[in-house]
């Protein structure tokens, strides 16, 4: 009698013969995926980066070239080499097509931009940094699957706590023994059935000060003057609605939670350099209605417009959100993290007619005041850079999505000195930095942001081990090197790029430990793990 072999299992023996399998599997495009990459390699283990974007490096490479280096004692290891390789390539003629190496103003970000004695370089165009990233995975031959997005709702497969495969939405499977994510979004640790939060806690949550509800508190420069800004379509007429981009919730209580994040922008790359500049686009959907309180704040006296246009080489600019309105879609993208791809093409969509249609309204609309459109007017689009984007970034600045909870939440207590992290894998140093999260009527009747939050750390202070890794219960062969266990406050100080690609060498080392010891990565020896870090010219503490 003929056997036939059941429909099901068909399939199954297919996808496994398709299945690529590897020692570690990285889901992400990050800054931290690469550096994570290397460090496999550097370690003698297969590995593969499955990218769901085209470009890698994302915000590294996608405009935020004006660093948040922060205290930059604190960047070692492979993040340092990135730094290291951007300077090597500023070293060539050939990079200083539009100013003159001489010229250019060395000006950084808690750094000077070209730090000659160390050989690293903080600020750089995007092209160069992703140049940088495609060398490096080209040179330690890193296979890499570009455009490849992990199936959300059935893409992985678990065996009791252990991933055994990871499949994207073409078809691809890719087995591994151990698993890192590394997306802005935490996708992969999702999809896993890990625990993660997404919004701010409450203060009490973990006995902070700067999370939760932060109505009343402004910091920065970030918000309107009190009593300035009338928040209805007709002034003094609440029948008459709310000028858009206003939420109508109360103000709520201080310190209490939400599920609320950060503000996303795009960082523009713009020059005034004629021969190198592509005009503002007026995009499609274009309505000035949507910037009245631009012109509401204009009319106050506000004239910081330029006051974030960072230098970098070659005449070009980092343009960062500044003031009460700016480039953050404040509001927006409550939605984000748990968003269908779909869904989350549409938020990015709306975040590029927004900012691009702020750029038009500013250089173009007659209302707005002359001494500052006509600035605006002199700035444009880098022409050499984002190519195949219209010369518009590729990477939405997703400033905080999930985050996990796992082992060990860093909090402020851990930025702020006040509790020390027992297994410190990396450090931060940068503020306590929250962009605001919404835009609301005060109890007097006018507008005002909320949620804006910079408070500086005395010193560097250590990443915990434990926020890389979920509960052990939960999965014992996954590491997060970018959505890592933290409050939303404490986020706003690790979300730093450097730091990102610091904890990516981590989390790589920590897994192929792991592996070569057949243990859970939750169970490798903490004091085998720091020697090889440090071995490897990773910072865990730094000199006062």
């Amino acid at each position: 009698m003929k056997h036939v072999v059941p429909a099901f299992l068909l399939a199954l023996i297919s996808s496994t013969l398709d299945a690529q399998t590897y020692d570690i599997v990285i889901y992400g495009s990050t800054s931290s995926a690469i550096t994570a990459a290397v460090q496999v390699k550097k370690m003698g283990k297969s590995v593969v980066v499955v990218s769901p974007n085209k470009h890698l490096g994302g915000l590294t490479s996608g405009g935020l070239g004006y660093t948040d280096s922060g205290n930059t004692g604190a960047v070692g290891g492979l993040a340092r080499e990135f730094y290291r390789r951007v300077y090597k390539k500023y070293q060539s003629s050939d990079a200083w097509r539009w100013e003159k190496k001489d010229e250019y103003a060395n000006q950084g970000q808690g750094t000077r931009a070209m730090v000659h004695d160390d050989q690293t370089m903080w600020i750089f165009e995007p092209h160069i940094a992703e140049a940088v990233f495609d060398d490096w995975v080209a040179e330690m031959n890193i296979p890499v699957v570009r455009g490849a997005c992990l199936d959300r709702e059935k893409g992985v497969r678990k065996e009791g706590t252990k991933i055994v495969s990871m499949t994207t939405l073409d078809g691809r499977t890719f087995s591994g023994k151990q698993f890192i994510d590394t997306t802005y979004e935490g996708d992969l640790m999702a999809a896993t059935g890990v625990s993660y939060h997404v919004g701010r806690e409450a203060n009490s949550q973990y006995d902070e000060t700067w999370n939760g509800n932060q109505v009343g508190v402004l910091h920065h420069r970030h918000w309107f003057k009190p009593g300035a800004v009338d928040p209805y379509r007709k002034p003094g007429d609440p029948s008459s609605g709310l000028v858009r981009y206003i939420s109508p919730d109360p103000p709520g209580e201080r310190g209490t939670a939400d599920k609320r994040v950060q503000a996303y922008c795009f960082r523009t790359c713009l020059t005034k350099n004629p021969a190198n500049r592509v005009p503002f686009p007026k995009p499609k959907g274009y309505d000035p209605a949507d910037y009245e309180l631009m012109l509401r704040v204009f009319d106050y006296g506000w004239r910081e417009t330029f006051d974030k246009f960072d230098m970098i080489p070659n005449l070009k600019t980092d343009t960062n959100n500044h003031g009460p309105f700016s480039f953050d879609f404040i509001g927006e993208n409550d939605d984000y993290p748990e968003a269908s791809y779909e869904h989350r093409k549409e938020i990015i969509a709306e975040h590029v007619r927004y900012q691009q249609g702020l750029l038009y309204f500013i250089a173009n609309d007659p209302r707005v005041p002359e001494n500052v459109r006509g600035k605006m007017s002199q700035w444009g689009l880098a022409k050499d850079e984002f190519l195949d984007n219209e010369h518009w970034p590729h990477q939405l600045y997703v400033r905080e999505a999930r985050r996990l909870v796992g082992e060990y939440i860093t909090t402020e207590n851990d930025c702020l000195g006040k509790r020390t992290p027992p297994r410190p894998v990396g450090m931060g140093s940068y503020a306590l930095d929250s962009h605001n999260v919404r835009r609301y009527v005060t109890p007097e009747g006018y507008v005002q942001n909320e949620g804006d939050i910079g408070v500086s750390p005395k010193r560097p202070y250590g990443i915990d081990f434990g926020s890389l890794l979920p509960k052990k219960a939960e999965c014992t062969n996954l590491t997060v090197s970018v959505c890592v266990g933290t409050s939303h406050i404490a986020f706003g100080s690790v979300r730093m790029e450097p730091v990102f690609m610091i904890l990516g060498q981590s989390a790589a080392t920590a897994a192929a430990f792991a592996i070569d010891d057949g243990i859970a990565v939750q169970d490798v020896d903490y004091a085998k793990l720091k020697e090889r870090l440090l071995a490897d010219g990773q910072r865990l503490a730094v000199e006062p």
